[in-house]
C-alpha cells in the first residue's frame, strides 16, 4: 500500500506541475513582432564591419546651441548637447540595458544587460546584467543603478521618462546582477521594450535633489566615450573611454570606431555648409536638392577629396510640413485646417524650389502595409472607429483620398476654390479683400521658421494664401529661441515634423507625438496640440494588439484619424538618404532599413 500511495502522490504531483503555466528563459533579444532575427550565437549587426579599423577624430556639424549635458532633465530640453544621447551620432556617453537592430522594424539585444526573461503575457520583464557592465569611472553597473533611474526619472526627470513609472507596479532587485519590473494596467506590449531602451545612470555619481538642474560638468556614464572639453554653445568633444567595457559586445562590436568625436555649433545651415567646404565639418546632409547639387560643386569634391552618396532606406519618409498649433481658437476647426491644407502648391514648389525630385507626402506611413494610401479599411479599423462616427471622410476610409494637385502655375483657380468654398462653409467671407472669420475678425497668422529654406517654403505659402485674403507674416528666429518656443507651445504655425524619425514599427512614442496627456506637457513633442480620444484609442489598440493583422489595422485607423485631422500641411519627401562627406570617412557596404548609421563609420588609417 505505501509503493502504492507513493506513485499516487507522485503522479498527482507531475499532473499539478503540468498544469503550471510555462515559465520563460533569459534570451539574447527580444522583439516587438515574432522572434529577433539574429540566433543567440550572434557575433555582431550585419550592417557593420566587424573588424573597422579604429583611431583617428572626426568632426560633426550641427545647426544651434547648448547650455546643457543632462538630457533627461526639461530646462534646456532642446539645448542639451548632442551626444549624450543621439539617434544620430550615438549613444556616446549614457547606454540602454538593450541595443536595438536598425535592420529590424523593432528588435533588441543584450548590452548592459546581456539576457532579459519576458512573460509571455508581458506582464513583468526581469534583466541580467551584464557582470562585465562598468561605469566610465571603473565602478560596476549593478540593480540599484536600474532602481535609482527609475525613481530620479520620475522625480526629477522629464517627459517621456518621467512617466514610466506610471505604468509599473513593482520594480525590485532579485539578485546580484538581476532587476525585475512588473507591470500594472497601464502598460501596453511595447512597454518592456521601452524600458529595455531607457538610458540608465549611475546612482554613486549624481545627486537627486540637483539632478533638475542644468551642468556643463562631464556626467559618468556606461558608454564607449566621455566628455573631454566643453565650449558652451559652441563646441563638445567627446574621447574615447579606452577602458569602456563592451567593446566586445556582439551589439557593439564594429561601432564607435573613432578616437576622438566633436561637435560644433553653427548659428545658420549656411555657416554650416561653408564649414563643411573648408574641411572643419566631416559631412554635410543637406534636403534641398537643388542647394546640394550648387553647393558641392567647389574644389575639394572635383579633386575627389569629397564624395557624395546615396543612401536608400526602407521605412516610411518623415512627415515635414506646416504644424497648426490647434491649441488656439483660431485652428480648433478641422475644416479649417483642411482648407489651408489645400493652399500648400506642391507642383510650383517641387518644379521651381526643387528640380522637380521630390514626391508629394500624403500619409504618415507612406509607402508601407501600414499607410491608409490605396487600402480600404477593414472590419477591424471599422469597430476601431466605430464609437467615433464622422471622424474619418469617406475618401479616406476607402483608401483613395489624394491632396489637390494644382496645375503648377502658382495660381491655380481651381484649388483656391475649393478652398474658398470650405472656408465659406464654415462661415468665413471676405470683405474688402480681406477674410474675416465668423465673428467678423481679420483671419491670418504667423508663421515661425528658421532658416533660409524655411523661409522660401513659408513664402511660397504665404503668396497663395494671401490670394484669398489670408494674411500672413513670417517670423525668422534663431535655433534657441525656436525651440524655447516650442517647448513652451508659444507659436501659431511652424515648419515642424510628425517626428525626429519614422519606422515599420511605430509604438509607445506615438503617444507622446499625438496622445491627449502630451498635448498638456510642456516640452512634449505633441506640438500640434492633437488631444482626440479617437486618436488616443487607435494608438492604445496598436500598443495592445497581438496580431499582425490587428497591429497593422490600428496603424492604419491612426494614419486615417491624422490625414483626416489636417493638424498638418504636409509637404515633401526623398526616399532616399544624400551625403556628403570627406573621403577619409569610410562606411560599410550595407544600408540597414533605417539608413546609414555614422555609429558604424571609421576614418581611413593614413
Amino acid at each position: 500500500m505505501d509503493r502504492v500511495l507513493v506513485r499516487l502522490i507522485a503522479a498527482t504531483s507531475l499532473l499539478a506541475l503540468s498544469l503550471l503555466p510555462a515559465l520563460s528563459e533569459p534570451k539574447h533579444g527580444i522583439a516587438m513582432q515574432g522572434e529577433p532575427a539574429l540566433p543567440a550565437d550572434y557575433s555582431h549587426f550585419d550592417y557593420v564591419n566587424p573588424d573597422a579599423p579604429k583611431g583617428g577624430s572626426v568632426t560633426y556639424c550641427v545647426v544651434g546651441s547648448f547650455d546643457n549635458l543632462n538630457p533627461f532633465i526639461l530646462k534646456s530640453l532642446r539645448t542639451t548637447a548632442r551626444g549624450m544621447i543621439d539617434t544620430v551620432y550615438g549613444n556616446l556617453v549614457f547606454e540602454p540595458l538593450m541595443q536595438r537592430n536598425y535592420n529590424e522594424p523593432f528588435s533588441l539585444y543584450g548590452l548592459l544587460a546581456d539576457s532579459a526573461d519576458m512573460d509571455p503575457e508581458r506582464k513583468s520583464i526581469e534583466f541580467h546584467l551584464n557582470p562585465k557592465a562598468k561605469w566610465s569611472d571603473g565602478q560596476p553597473v549593478t540593480p540599484e543603478d536600474v532602481l535609482f533611474t527609475y525613481d530620479v526619472f520620475t522625480d526629477k526627470g522629464r517627459p517621456p521618462y518621467s512617466d514610466r513609472m506610471s505604468m509599473i507596479a513593482k520594480l525590485e532587485k532579485t539578485g546580484d546582477h538581476s532587476v525585475k519590473f512588473t507591470f500594472n494596467d497601464k502598460a501596453n506590449r511595447e512597454f518592456p521594450l521601452i524600458i529595455a531602451l531607457t538610458p540608465i545612470i549611475p546612482k554613486h555619481a549624481f545627486d537627486k535633489d540637483t539632478f533638475d538642474k542644468t551642468t556643463l560638468k562631464p556626467l559618468v556614464g556606461s558608454g564607449p566615450y566621455t566628455v573631454d572639453k566643453v565650449q558652451p554653445g559652441q563646441r563638445i568633444v567627446f574621447k574615447r573611454n579606452p577602458d569602456y567595457w563592451g567593446k566586445d559586445v556582439p551589439s557593439k562590436r564594429g561601432f564607435d570606431n573613432f578616437d576622438q568625436i566633436t561637435i560644433e555649433y553653427f548659428l545658420n545651415a549656411n555657416a554650416k555648409t561653408e564649414a563643411f567646404k573648408k574641411g572643419i565639418c566631416a559631412l554635410d546632409d543637406e534636403t534641398d536638392p537643388v542647394k546640394r547639387d550648387r553647393d558641392i560643386d567647389f574644389p575639394a569634391f572635383r579633386k575627389g577629396e569629397v564624395k557624395q552618396e546615396f543612401f536608400d532606406t526602407g521605412i516610411p519618409p518623415v512627415v515635414t510640413g506646416f504644424l497648426f498649433n490647434t491649441r488656439l481658437l483660431k485652428f480648433s476647426n478641422p475644416v479649417v485646417r483642411r482648407a489651408l491644407g489645400m493652399l500648400y502648391d506642391f507642383e510650383w514648389a517641387n518644379k521651381n524650389l526643387f528640380a522637380g525630385k521630390f514626391n508629394r507626402t500624403m500619409s504618415f506611413w507612406q509607402n508601407s502595409e501600414l499607410s491608409a494610401l490605396g487600402h480600404q479599411a477593414d472590419d477591424r479599423e471599422k469597430a476601431l472607429l466605430a464609437p467615433y462616427p464622422g471622424r474619418v471622410p469617406a475618401e479616406v476610409m476607402d483608401g483613395t483620398w489624394r491632396p489637390p494637385v494644382t496645375d503648377g502655375s502658382g495660381q491655380d483657380r481651381k484649388v483656391l476654390r475649393a478652398a474658398f468654398e470650405l472656408l465659406k462653409g464654415a462661415g468665413y467671407h471676405v470683405e474688402d479683400g480681406r477674410m474675416l472669420d465668423p465673428e467678423g475678425n481679420p483671419f491670418g497668422f504667423e508663421i515661425m521658421t528658421s532658416s533660409q529654406d524655411e523661409e522660401r517654403l513659408a513664402a511660397l505659402y504665404q503668396r497663395t494664401l494671401e490670394k484669398i485674403g489670408i494674411d500672413v507674416t513670417i517670423r525668422s528666429l534663431d535655433g534657441d529661441q525656436i525651440q524655447s518656443r516650442k517647448q513652451r507651445f508659444d507659436f501659431e504655425v511652424l515648419i515642424g515634423t510628425s517626428g525626429f524619425n519614422n519606422s515599420l514599427s511605430p509604438g509607445s512614442e506615438q503617444v507622446g507625438r499625438w496622445g491627449s496627456v502630451a498635448a498638456r506637457q510642456e516640452g512634449s513633442f505633441n506640438l500640434a496640440g492633437v488631444a482626440d480620444p479617437a486618436v488616443d484609442a487607435a494608438i492604445k489598440a496598436m500598443l495592445n494588439a497581438r496580431a499582425k493583422e490587428d497591429y497593422v489595422a490600428a496603424v492604419r485607423v491612426l494614419d486615417r484619424l491624422l490625414i483626416s485631422g489636417n493638424y498638418i500641411v504636409p509637404m515633401q519627401y526623398n526616399t532616399q538618404q544624400w551625403l556628403a562627406y570627406w573621403s577619409y570617412l569610410e562606411h560599410p557596404q550595407k544600408t540597414p532599413i533605417f539608413g546609414y548609421q555614422l555609429p558604424t563609420w571609421w576614418r581611413k588609417p593614413n
